[in-house]
């Protein structure tokens, strides 16, 4: 009991002051003249006839106490009604009792009148909209028009895929410009920085959802420009070898030597260590054959680089060279090297017949390197004697060599076709030029 007192005690301080907000302050006036009461209710209901929304609010004044009645459309309106009448000279105090009226009718006039203001004002504004709208086809047609055309765009360009992002690029500005023209006209070009902020949002947004995308996107238009590669050139990208096919907005494509598709992203190609084996003619084979270690290694020498230049793949410039690499227990190692017209000839296979030829000319020449020997210690172990009459075999002559088999490159122009065929098929797909400007 004693705790409600005291909440008692402490809320009806709390409800005076409720009760006194925005009433007039000062020395109240001990005079009660009628005159003046009257005159306060006249002053009051002049200013409330002024404005609108307070037709239904009624004013009576007795003692310097104003008193109102009556209905408004919202309970803001109900509460400003006290800053105004607490203004009118000579109130003393103010008794509120105006309410939110629950009228459907009184409720909707406002808005049907505003309705029919905006209404008038779109049907003003109407020609003036138009013209902008005209404005801004105008300006993007123009673009559009200007974009289509093939020149300049195909003379800057490298290739149809950068002539293409040109002619986006010119799209989007003259969008962009007409945008900016047609909200000069309307006189809200304030709209174009809210506009341009929320599609810098949405970019960003969607940049950070396909960041893999674009940044094989951004590899592409690098890569179509620098075009470090042809079709149809025989390249070796992060481990994988095959012939190029072509390149796309996503990825490169290369066609291995066992025809299977080799799809790779460009922003991986862009990344990784590219090996071109075709943008020279010449490339150069190397093998390693052993000899004898009691053979001559000059004579040796002179063998392989004489068989080498014999082969009539071989180039003569570059020159064909034979050198030692290493000593071993059994026989000497020599490394031998040749160069090739690639475009005429199969490296694989001729490399294979050049050491085919060159194995034979050794063993021709009994320099081949001899199986490894071991000596065996027999102290102490009785051994059976050799048959009487048994007589070492005769050493077989060797062989002469078969004469050179064609090494010309067929497969590799067997593959050219197909990745020719392949291209003509998606030729609007490709970002390579046969002609392409060379890092």
């Amino acid at each position: 009991m004693r705790i409600l007192v005291l909440l008692l005690s402490l809320a009806l301080p709390l409800a005076a002051v409720a009760q006194t907000t925005d009433q007039p302050t000062g020395t109240i006036n001990v005079t009660d003249d009628a005159n003046a009461d009257a005159a306060i209710a006249n002053r009051i209901r002049d200013i409330l006839g002024e404005l609108q929304g307070y037709n239904d609010v009624s004013v009576t004044v007795s003692s310097g106490i104003v008193t109102l009645r009556g209905t408004t459309l919202d309970l803001a309106s109900a509460s400003r009604l006290n800053e105004l009448v607490g203004r009118v000279e000579g109130v003393v105090a103010i008794e509120n009792e105006v309410i939110e009226t629950t009228d459907v009718v009184e409720r909707l006039n406002p808005a049907v009148d505003r309705f029919k203001a905006r209404a008038t004002q779109l049907i003003a504004f109407l020609p003036l909209a138009l013209i902008a709208l005209v404005v801004f086809l105008l300006v993007v047609f123009f673009g559009l028009w200007l974009a289509r055309r093939k020149q300049p765009w195909d003379r800057l360009s490298p290739n149809a895929f950068i002539a293409d992002i040109y002619r986006q690029i010119v799209r989007l500005i003259f969008v962009i410009a007409g945008l900016v023209v047609a909200l000069d006209i309307l006189n809200a070009t304030a709209l174009l920085s809210g506009i341009l902020g929320a599609a810098g949002i949405v970019g960003l947004a969607i940049g950070f959802a396909v960041r893999d995308t674009v940044e094989n996107f951004i590899a592409s238009i690098m890569l179509s420009i620098r075009q470090p590669f042809r079709p149809n050139d025989t390249v070796e990208i992060n481990g994988d070898t095959g012939k190029v096919i072509r390149l796309t907005s996503r990825a490169t494509i290369l066609l291995s030597f066992d025809g299977n598709h080799i799809r790779i992203p460009n922003s991986t190609v862009f990344k990784s260590r590219i090996v071109n084996f075709t943008r020279n003619a010449e490339r150069r084979f190397t093998f390693a054959l052993s000899v004898s270690g009691e053979t001559d290694l000059t004579a040796a020498q002179q063998l392989a680089m004489d068989t080498l230049n014999g082969l009539p793949f071989v180039l003569r410039s570059p020159e064909a060279s034979v050198w030692i690499e290493s000593v071993d227990d059994f026989w000497v190692t020599l490394n031998m090297a040749a160069w090739i017209d690639q475009n005429e000839t199969n490296i694989v296979l001729a490399r294979s017949e050049a050491i085919r030829l060159t194995q034979a000319a050794f063993d021709g020449a009994g320099m081949a390197a001899p199986f490894p020997t071991y000596r065996i210690e027999t102290a102490g172990l009785e051994l059976p004697a050799p048959e009487s009459g048994a007589a070492a075999e005769p050493a077989k002559p060797a062989p002469a060599p078969a004469p050179v088999q064609d090494v010309d490159a067929s497969e590799d122009k067997a593959l050219e076709k197909i990745v020719d065929q392949e291209r003509a098929e998606l030729a609007r797909s490709d970002l390579l030029t046969d002609e392409p400007r060379q890092e």
